[in-house]
């Protein structure tokens, strides 16, 4: 069962981009040799320490059994993220100054000091809930820690990487559970929630893993997470049939750092205490390492990490869980009993949990007293000897206890005090089973630690009870289940060079032995080496700490040096709500990381020491780019400029900028742009999709079998002419360009067949455009335009600028005063800076204006001209708003809109921003295509997708409740507009747009030459109709129905666009005849 994550971190990995310094041709300099990326990665990889840089985490490890009990995800947050719940008098470490705590490795937890029981922590904590207090609040709907405990390990933003484990998180011992074909993934959401609760803001989910009851989660901070990678999850069932999942593990991998690989394992062993259940525990370990398998591991230079697609070769591993291993050589009751002795100490005199502990004691007490009137070999077992004799230690020392002075008390160290619980913990660990089974080889001896047990044993405990052992019918022995296991490849390398040494050692032994070196009559003149112990070895000093440093360097499998250190590992008794204590340990790391600035400068240098070092024998070409000075049209080239720069680029204004490549090399050479490195979120392909790439001729009809876009090939000292052009129309892209996530910023990479590939960036710099924004955005535009308000923020459009207070015609327009009264709306002062001034966009009321204006100056030349030729309305019905066929004069009409879209970003007069001389029917032309442009652009419509569909089912309803003639053209008009006006803004618009049209409709058909009423209204009804099937396209924003949903239905819906245009256009225009 495996659940795999793609890598997190950012941008595209270097082994995946195409182009490099090739490898080195044959005889002949035009064999076939490709240019690989590959070589570049692996030249960067080289030089990898001059972008790494020292890093510090803290990783905090928990582990819980929960025992599939209700309330138990209620304690999750106050003990592994806060740190809370543990005992004060059971607890052998030492706390220190809470506010000390910090993300530095010297900020540690140690063992008590001598003479202190409370391992350095103060007696008592100020306000702290006591024992008793605490079992009689215990609640499934709220935490069981005590309360008023600030915490006293690290956590919260303490902590770089929260590793959390659970078992039985669902019932394991159901064989419905066991059974199941899936995982129940609601349980995990629980626990999810209530972690994702505690931790500090900004922490992220890398991975998480669950197996029937196994459930795993791993939390990054968030300085953490983007150095995170090729996280990988798997999971491996070890239970029914040795492959079901009510045992087994959950395992996961990631790479930190892009060098440093951790796996965490989290696992639920095979319970009971017969010999055949140890066994099987031994056995389910094993199997969770021979058959957990994840994706492997490739480094930045493309090459496969040995055997990272298992457990065993990463730089840090841990092991954590209910592994079950438990005490063996003593009896469980007396075990129970011997620690009760240190736990009812947690107890006030009247307490429950202490009269029920007293009076097993003093059962137990009673019971030594009748066996030993009878032999030990009858009465007692050598398990039972073992508990009196360690009982007796402990009641001697508290009974003389009252004989050593406070100062003599202090002075002793509790490892030396026979009543303390370090010397009880101590006379229990040699019976622990799996310290035992790791000194005799039989699990987790292959270089695997732990760190010091100085806490009681993690199960079984009763529920609900701070200290209270299985008190059952069963009464199930205390053990140390729970466990967290760490291992470093230098551990793990070490283990293997002892095992070599020892086949190595036993191989002589045998070879002497085989030689008869071990006989005793062996002549000793046979002997070619003696051993002298008063001179051998005498120059080197033994440190006999050495090797069991806490702090040690770890070589990783990328030839960095990490350090590991453990800063403390205990058990929470104070959490009540399971029959285990929960476990946690805190690890400080030291890693090597990739810096990604330091790499990126890297990877350049190498991309041009690889350009440099190129054979000359290679085809070779000089790459010349065209420069422009901005505004001047000076043309130069230069070998301090990189790329091509378009310098500013407008809203459909076409740019073009030449690159001339030249064969400067001695054989022909076969050139054309290829596939470009391209990020997650960009488009593939040689040239980004708004960049257009032309030859100055046609392509090669045959292509190398490595190409498969179009090649040129040019004859030594020949060169061909590149045209680049960049032509923004894509609305989508316009607003991917105002809202800054799109750029003018790319590289195009030229292949030169059998040769070097050449990296040509691309930019420039986009100029904000009004087209492709929203009403609202447009209202709150600064009264300079949008180019304003790029100038107050380069990176970041302030689309909620106030407008100014001063009159539109401040702009350099002008119009009459309804219109800017209209426009103005509330004329009151505003109270607040961001108040929007204008009711309707001013780009829409300018652009109407001045069509309007130029529309009465264009009838009028065409009334003083000469000639026979047809007035342009009477050829289109749509003009001036439809747009010409192609044809040599497209290029000026391009460029008079220009003009006219510089005009509304900057907020300048349109009548004025046109070159003199330009005719006015050109200029209107510019003027009323550019509107149709804009309202088609507008984000949400003049009739947004929401009043359409209210607008739409009030049309049908009318259209039902009674017939269209019965309705008079007044009523149609006052029923959209009482529909239209909830958004106050819009329905301005709407009224700009379609009184616009009603008086260029009455302009033209007022100054046509006939005075025939007649022929009057069919001209009339020919530009209505050629407006209203413009317009109804641009102003309704919402979707036609499907194709698919019949033609009928799309039909009608159409015809009721263009309803609600001509109702208003057709009247207003009746009016004025």
């Amino acid at each position: 069962m495996s659940n795999r994550r793609l890598d997190v971190s950012p941008g595209p990995q270097i082994r995946d981009t195409p182009g490099a310094y090739p490898s080195t041709p044959g005889e002949s300099v035009l064999s076939e040799v490709e240019s690989s990326q590959l070589s570049l990665s692996q030249a960067v990889y080289k030089r990898r320490a001059e972008y790494t840089v020292s890093r510090k985490i803290r990783i905090k490890v928990g582990t819980w059994n929960v025992a599939a009990l209700h309330g138990t995800e209620k304690d999750i947050g106050s003990w592994f993220v806060g740190g809370k719940g543990i005992s004060e008098s059971l607890s052998v470490l030492s706390f220190g100054d809470k506010g000390a705590s910090d993300n530095s490795a010297s900020n540690t937890l140690t063992s008590p000091a001598a003479g202190d029981p409370q391992g350095g922590r103060p007696a008592s904590v100020e306000g702290l809930e006591d024992v008793e207090h605490q079992e009689a609040r215990r609640s499934k709907k709220q935490s069981t820690t005590p309360l008023n405990d600030p915490g006293f390990v690290p956590g919260g933003e303490d902590v770089g990487l929260y590793v959390l484990g659970l078992q039985e998180i669902v019932d394991v011992s159901s064989a419905a559970e066991a059974l199941k074909p899936y995982n129940d993934p609601h349980p995990a959401r629980r626990w999810k929630h209530e972690v994702e609760a505690a931790l500090p803001d900004g922490y992220v989910k890398i991975a998480e893993q669950q197996l029937v009851g196994l459930f795993m989660v791993i939390y990054a901070a968030p300085d953490v997470a983007p150095t995170i990678s090729d996280v990988d999850s798997t999971s491996v069932g070890t239970g029914l049939m040795g492959y079901m999942g009510n045992k087994g593990a959950v395992i996961t991998r990631i790479v930190l750092g892009e060098f440093t690989r951790l796996v965490f394992v989290n696992c639920h062993l095979s319970a009971g205490v017969e010999k055949g259940n140890l066994e099987r525990r031994d056995w389910d370990a094993s199997q969770i390492i021979r058959r957990a398998r994840f994706n492997a591991v490739y480094n930045s230079a493309g090459d496969m990490e040995t055997d990272s697609d298992s457990i065993g070769s990463e730089d840090f591993t841990f092991w954590f869980g209910d592994l079950n291993y438990r005490l063996e050589g003593m009896a469980g009751d007396d075990v129970r009993r011997l620690l009760m002795l240190h736990t009812k100490n947690e107890y006030r005199v009247n307490n429950t949990s202490k009269r029920r502990i007293d009076a097993e004691l003093a059962l137990h007490d009673s019971r030594s007293s009748e066996d030993s009137t009878s032999t030990e070999d009858e009465k007692a077992s050598h398990r039972s000897r073992a508990y009196h004799r360690i009982s007796h230690n402990f009641h001697s020392a508290t009974s003389t206890a009252t004989s050593v002075t406070p100062q003599d008390s202090e002075d002793l160290d509790p490892s030396s005090d026979p009543a303390s619980l370090q010397t009880t913990i101590a006379s229990l660990l040699p019976h622990d089973q799996l310290l035992e089974r790791m000194r005799q080889r039989k699990a987790f001896h292959d270089g695997w630690r732990e760190g010091p047990i100085d806490f009681l044993p993690t199960y079984k405990y009763d529920v609900g009870s701070v200290g209270m052992f299985d008190s059952s019918e069963k009464k199930r022995g205390p053990s140390w289940c729970d466990r967290i296991l760490f291992r470093t490849r230098k551990d793990k390398q070490a283990y293997e060079e002892r095992l070599r040494k020892e086949e190595a050692a036993k191989k002589r032994d045998e070879e002497m032995k085989n030689h008869g070196m071990d006989d005793p009559a062996v002549n000793e003149e046979d002997v070619l080496f003696e051993y002298d112990p008063a001179n051998d070895g005498a120059d080197e000093d033994y440190d006999p700490d050495a090797d069991t440093e806490d702090a040690e360097k770890v070589a990783s499998s990328d030839a960095t040096e990490d350090k590991i250190h453990l800063e403390y590992y205990t058990s929470h008794q104070r959490v009540l709500s399971s029959d285990h204590k929960p476990l946690d340990a805190s690890f400080t790391l030291t890693y090597e990381a990739a810096d990604p600035d330091l790499k990126a400068k890297i990877h350049q240098e190498v991309a041009r020491e690889l350009d440099r070092a190129e054979n000359e024998r290679r085809p070779a070409v000089t790459v010349i780019v065209d420069h422009h000075d901005e505004g001047r049209g000076k043309s130069h080239s230069s070998a301090d400029d990189e790329g091509v720069d378009f310098g500013e680029v407008r809203f459909d204004s076409p740019k073009t900028r030449h690159v001339t490549v030249a064969n400067t090399g001695r054989v022909p050479a076969i050139i054309g742009f290829t596939d470009r490195t391209v990020a997650h979120n960009q488009a593939a392909g040689a040239a980004p999709p708004w960049l257009h790439i032309k030859f100055d001729r046609s392509a090669d009809k045959e292509r190398p079998s490595s190409e498969s876009r179009d090649v040129y090939t040019l004859e030594p000292g020949d060169a061909a002419n590149v045209e680049l052009s960049v032509h923004v129309t894509d609305i989508s892209l316009v607003r991917h360009l105002n809202d800054g996530n799109a750029t003018f910023d790319d590289v195009l990479v030229l292949r030169v067949h059998n040769g070097r590939d050449y990296f040509l960036p691309v930019r420039g710099r986009w100029l904000q455009s009004s087209f492709g924004r929203s009403v609202d955005e447009l209202l709150k535009l600064p009264e300079g335009g949008v180019r304003q308000a790029q100038q107050q923020d380069e990176s970041k459009l302030p689309v909620g600028l106030a407008a100014s207070k001063a009159d539109i015609s401040a702009s350099g327009g002008s119009h009459d005063g309804d219109r800017n009264n209209q426009l103005q709306g509330n004329n009151s002062e505003p109270k607040e800076a961001d108040r929007v001034k204008w009711s309707a966009p001013r780009e829409i009321f300018r652009l109407t204006e001045a069509i309007e204006d130029l529309t009465e100056r264009a009838v009028a030349e065409w009334g003083m001209r000469s000639g026979n030729e047809k007035p342009p309305w009477e050829n289109d019905p749509g003009w001036p708003f439809t747009t010409p066929p192609p044809s040599p004069s497209d290029t000026a009409n391009l460029r008079l809109k220009e003009h006219v879209h510089e005009a509304l970003d900057t907020n300048t007069s349109i009548p004025k921003s046109f070159p003199v001389g330009t005719p006015s029917i050109h200029r209107l032309e510019a003027v009323a295509q550019t509107l149709v442009s804009f309202l088609a652009s507008l984000a949400d419509g003049i009739i947004t997708e929401s009043l359409w569909a209210t607008l739409e089912d009030h049309i049908i309803a009318r259209e039902k409740s009674k017939p269209a003639a019965s309705s008079s053209a007044e009523e149609e008009k006052l029923e959209i507009l009482d529909i239209i006006t909830a958004s106050p803004a819009h329905s301005a618009s709407f009224t700009f747009v379609t009184s616009m049209l009603s008086r260029v409709v009455n302009e033209i058909t007022t100054s046509s030459y006939t005075t025939e009423p007649a022929t009057k209204l069919a001209q009339r009804k020919r530009l209505v109709e050629g407006y209203v099937a413009v317009f109804a396209e641009v102003v309704v924003k919402a979707p036609l129905p499907p194709a698919g949903g019949g033609v009928k239905e799309r039909r009608v819906s159409e015809g009721r666009r263009r309803r609600v245009v001509e109702v208003f256009v057709k009247a207003e225009g009746a009016q004025a005849l």
